[in-house]
């Protein structure tokens, strides 16, 4: 949040430069690459961002046409402050349209939201997993189905406000996907998932800019949501509270069971298995003395494993549902050549070296260090060691190694 708070402080208090519009423009065209004129779909979530996306674009002279998804229109969602895609954020993307003078539809995604997104994200939790729905919203409905809504619309690209960059470095003819200009706002993390036939259609002409000139690009081009405040959390968990949406849809997640020490002791009872993830201390409600964290969920017996924070540490991972953007044909091809990775487990962390390998054909990360909290069901993003902005894909983490250390 107060990354949030400091950039629209920074917009606030920042004197508009004229030439900073001129300027977004020319890195909106650099960013299409296409020729003026060209039809390209703006995704427009009513938010600041996907606005001065599609604002920019139509500046620059494209033929753009706005596309806003429904995603979920529970109660909650209506007034919630800092969701998106329902109530006031799609009328917010309707008057934007408006103002910036481009046809503008609303699509009806509520269902397939719900049962690619939504479902998934209880259903993980019921594996013992903790899942990534950024991640599998843009891997299914946004850059999936949504693309071929753009094509069939006619358009030659789709473009999005995500800060993340996709370029032609390094020669071929291949586009890449790098992390965004400004750090603070780079969502390579949630967007491993992005295959090389979707890279060819996207465009993400926010990646080389900072937050606060988007802010400001906002103001001077007189659009209402300048000061918008980002998105926060699960955009369709209302205030923050995940188990609130799993008990509506999978009410049996809350069967209690035990909690059960690494050293085979049973400490206590939980609420649930959806009720913990990898890592977590607080809410375990039990005195041993040290302190003690969930190191693993048993869903199929309904244990939640505790220990000592060192039984935390990871040394290696096994991943699924892989996507490479590498010079490799596949993950599994670098995996067999023990390529050297750097590796993200979590979107708050940065990477950290390793290699990978491939064990009964399935592909493996080996930390050259250790890693700490690492959580079936999140990401793995691979970055390239040569070329640290330039993500080379990853992979849905399905099993972890703990470090054989003693405990």
């Amino acid at each position: 949040m107060a990354a949030m708070d400091a950039d629209i402080a920074t917009f606030d208090t920042a004197k508009t430069d004229p030439a900073i519009l001129d300027r977004a423009v020319e890195q909106a065209r650099g960013a299409v690459g296409l020729p003026v004129g060209t039809r390209i779909v703006a995704a427009m979530s009513g938010g600041v961002d996907s606005t001065v996306t599609a604002a920019l674009l139509a500046r620059a002279g494209y033929d753009v046409v706005g596309v806003t998804l429904q995603l979920y229109d529970h109660g909650a969602a209506i007034t919630k402050k800092g969701a998106c895609c329902a109530g006031q954020d799609i009328l917010d993307a309707r008057m934007a349209a408006e103002r910036i003078g481009i046809p503008h539809y609303v699509l009806d995604y509520e269902s397939r939201f719900k049962e690619q997104v939504i479902e998934e994200f209880a259903d993980a939790y019921l594996r013992g997993e903790t899942p990534i729905p950024c991640v599998r919203c843009n891997q299914t409905v946004k850059f999936r189905d949504l693309l071929d809504v753009a094509r069939d619309l006619g358009a030659e690209a789709m473009a999005t406000g995500h800060y993340v960059q996709r370029t032609m470095t390094g020669g071929g003819n291949r586009p890449q996907l790098r992390r965004a200009a400004d750090p603070s706002k780079d969502q390579s993390y949630f967007l491993f998932a992005t295959t090389a036939e979707q890279l060819e259609f996207l465009r993400f002409p926010l990646g080389g800019m900072p937050k606060s000139q988007v802010r400001q690009v906002a103001a001077a081009l007189g659009l209402t949501v300048a000061d918008k405040p980002d998105s926060q959390d699960i955009c369709f968990v209302p205030e923050g509270k995940y188990t609130t949406v799993i008990d509506r849809i999978r009410p049996h997640g809350a069967i209690p069971g035990d909690l059960v020490h690494i050293d085979g002791r049973v400490l206590g009872r939980h609420e649930g298995v959806t009720r913990y993830t990898i890592g977590q201390r607080r809410g375990l409600n039990i005195a041993v003395g040290d302190p003690l964290f969930v190191v693993r969920i048993d869903a199929d017996k309904r244990q939640v494993i505790v220990g000592p924070r060192e039984a935390l540490l990871t040394q290696a991972l096994s991943l699924k549902e892989a996507n490479w953007l590498g010079a490799e044909d596949s993950l599994e091809a670098a995996a067999a050549a023990g390529a050297p990775v750097l590796a993200r487990v979590r979107s708050t962390r940065e990477p950290v070296p390793g290699h990978l390998a491939l064990v009964d054909g399935q592909p493996r990360l080996v930390f050259d260090g250790l890693e700490e909290g690492v959580a079936p069901g999140q990401a793995c993003v691979l970055y390239d060691p040569a070329d640290p902005e330039r993500v080379l894909g990853g992979g849905f983490i399905v099993a972890t190694e703990r470090a054989q250390i003693a405990l």
